[in-house]
């Protein structure tokens, strides 16, 4: 009786494995990438929680300037883009929400005026970023 020959076989696991680490590695890498967008800046300790959805960042740096999700811009013309993207969500949508990063030596000052003017702006939601940790 001759022997029967058995076809090739492909082995799914392996590849089902490898499929998983790749794909396991692309969601942290985007996780990661998605987290951090602004300027690095020393933030004040405080505990907050994390905003969810759509972010604006505005950041305010040592010397008091300001910078729009890392891009340095005057003060009207940055309320000026940040008014226009809270009007542009329609009612369907929610608008984004405006994160303040503030430097530890920016003055309070800037900071408040800011957020007056946010305010007049039309921009409801503001969050003022922190490192997490309690200042001790």
């Amino acid at each position: 009786m001759p022997r029967r020959r058995r076809g090739v076989r492909l082995e799914m696991t392996a590849l089902m494995d490898v499929m998983f680490l790749v794909l396991v590695f692309f969601i942290y890498s985007v996780f990661d990438m998605t987290m951090h967008r602004g300027v690095k800046v020393d933030l004040p300790g405080a505990k907050g929680a994390e905003e969810k959805g759509d972010r604006v960042v505005v950041t305010i740096l040592p010397d008091d300037s300001l910078q729009l999700d890392g891009e340095p811009l005057a003060r009207p013309e940055l309320l000026a883009r940040v008014a226009a993207l809270v009007a542009g969500a329609d009612g369907a949508e929610e608008p984004p929400a405006l994160i303040v990063s503030g430097d530890r030596a920016a003055s309070l000052g800037a900071g408040v005026s800011l957020l007056a003017e946010l305010k007049a702006a039309g921009v409801e939601r503001v969050s003022f970023q922190v490192s997490g940790a309690p200042e001790p």
